[in-house]
């Protein structure tokens, strides 16, 4: 068998999605830059927009050519967080940025600013990004398969005193059709010690599958920081059942929204061959340096 292959490409996503052939690509694993909590440096990114409409509706572009880059049997697995209101200020972004010469904005810049009002949303608004995504994709054509919960045991501490700390992000699950590739049995768990006993004494509610029970909808996975200077990244435990089940062996895996290459790295191991994206140049050499030191260590077979 041979190797598997990596293709990276700097641009923008909907720009570089659109060179894409149709029905070009088996499985897509994406994390997008969420609502105003990260500024990456680079100017045309996306999640600094003045409103959570039009970054949600700048997001459902790009996802609309995914779509089409997407085999009919394929799916799509959308890794996504959610913020809160955490402010009233409201401001022009392009007023602001014209007043710092132009350029994209700082890490300091940021931090001295607040997300806009939303039409009907006070301060402290929990504002419900993953579902008004998963809403919006919906609309556009997307069959919205499952939606799982990432339980964090590990999660970053926040400085609230009036709601629990946040310990979860989604993962959604989209389908392109009704039929689609999905390998069950690479998402199969232990069947649990009661259900087990159950089935020896003969019970016709219980049926324990030879290879494991069907997968639950919430994952524990610990947050682990990687190589390099990339700030927001998902472990690859979360990515690799996605993968697995929804990829089969010398397909092509998508990452529109590559980042620090997590997704490209896991499916290369796991005998799948990737195509990523990512607007910022550094992160794509970041790419590069990461899979030479894969390659170098044998990680990949």
């Amino acid at each position: 068998m041979d190797r598997p292959w990596a293709r990276f490409v700097c641009g923008d996503a909907l720009t570089e999605l659109r060179k894409l052939p149709a029905e070009s690509v088996d499985c897509v694993v994406t994390s997008p830059p969420y609502w105003f909590v990260r500024d990456y440096g680079v100017a045309g990114q996306i999640g600094l927009e003045t409103t959570v409409e039009s970054y949600i509706e700048r997001l459902a572009r790009v996802f609309v050519e995914v779509r089409r880059v997407l085999k009919a049997t394929g799916t799509l697995w959308l890794v996504i967080g959610d913020c809160h209101v955490t402010g009233s200020k409201v401001f022009n972004l392009r007023t602001f940025t014209s007043q710092r010469h132009r350029r994209p904005l700082t890490i300091e810049d940021h931090s001295k600013l607040r997300h806009p009002l939303l039409s009907g949303l006070a301060h402290k608004n929990l504002i419900g990004i993953p579902w008004r995504l998963a809403f919006a994709l919906q609309r556009d054509g997307w069959i919205l398969r499952s939606d799982i919960i990432w339980h964090k045991p590990n999660p970053n501490p926040e400085p609230v005193k009036d709601r629990p700390t946040r310990a979860h992000e989604y993962v959604f699950l989209f389908s392109k059709e009704k039929r689609y590739y999905y390998d069950i049995d690479a998402l199969r768990e232990p069947h649990r010690d009661e259900s087990l006993e159950r089935a020896k004494r003969g019970s016709k509610t219980r049926f324990c599958h030879p290879k494991g029970r069907n997968r639950r909808t919430v994952w524990t996975v610990k947050v682990r920081p990687i190589r390099g200077d990339h700030s927001a990244t998902f472990p690859e435990a979360l990515i690799e059942p996605c993968i697995r089940a929804g990829c089969p062996k010398g397909g092509i895996v998508l990452d529109p929204f590559v980042g620090s290459g997590t997704t490209i790295a896991v499916a290369l191991k796991l005998g799948r061959n990737g195509v990523a994206v990512d607007l910022n140049p550094d992160y794509i050499e970041e790419c590069h340096k990461r899979l030479a030191q894969d390659l170098a260590a044998g990680t990949f077979k």
